[in-house]
């Protein structure tokens, strides 16, 4: 009775291993076992180069240890930035289980890890994520600031044009007189002004068509300030 029940509990241990390792095609021994047990714990300690250490010693050649592959995988890739040794275990995944719960993610996570090998084999530094995080803020920041430059170009020729026109109007309200006959600057400006007074006025703002204050031009143009 007693030999009956040992016998059903190595049944019911060895059954979950095999629930902990799919694709077995032998048995998980108790030390490999034990062995992962021990990598998680140091994984969950944050002592991955150990966990790496246990985890690789628990490794073969059988189908069973593609989960184990695919935990070193990603120990190397997101803990160590190793995206070398992470490919090697992510592409042993896929040798042993080819159509294994984890194998969609692995063939993203490998052309992630290829571009990121050969940026690093090219002579160019491996981005972190906190890397391009940052990269990507910065990219973002300067964004705005090209922006703000770009608004700010746009408006200053807006403006000049509006100030043109302002002062094109402001020309266009000046008034003109056509001179007559017997007609001089005192008298035009009595005209306008109330007083003769402001005759040298007008003189001044029509300078380049007087050519003898004293003698106007019957039908030309004056500018009256």
């Amino acid at each position: 009775m007693k030999r009956a029940g040992k016998s059903a509990f190595v049944c019911l241990s060895l059954s979950i291993l095999l629930v902990a390792f799919p694709g077995c095609d032998r048995l998980v021994t108790p030390r490999q076992a034990q062995v992962v047990k021990d990598a998680e714990a140091k994984a969950a300690q944050g002592d991955f180069p150990r966990a790496i250490n246990l985890y690789e010693a628990a490794l073969d050649d059988s189908p069973r240890c593609a989960e184990v592959h695919y935990r070193l995988a990603l120990l190397y890739d997101d803990k160590m930035d190793d995206p070398l040794n992470a490919l090697h275990h992510f592409k042993r995944y896929l040798v042993l289980a080819p159509n294994g719960p984890h194998a969609g993610d692995v063939s993203k996570f490998m052309k992630r890890d290829e571009i990121a090998l050969a940026t690093s084999l090219s002579g160019d530094s491996v981005v972190t994520r906190s890397e391009a995080t940052r990269l990507r803020n910065e990219n973002l920041n300067l964004r705005k600031e090209v922006e703000q430059r770009t608004a700010k170009a746009r408006a200053a020729p807006e403006k000049a044009s509006t100030q043109k026109e302002k002062t094109s109007a402001k020309k266009s309200d000046r008034r003109t007189y056509v001179v007559r006959s017997g007609d001089t600057l005192a008298s035009i400006s009595r005209k306008f002004y109330h007083s003769s007074a402001r005759g040298k006025e007008i003189l001044d703002a029509n300078k380049k068509s007087i050519d003898d204050p004293e003698k106007l031009r019957v039908g030309q143009s004056l500018i009256i300030p």
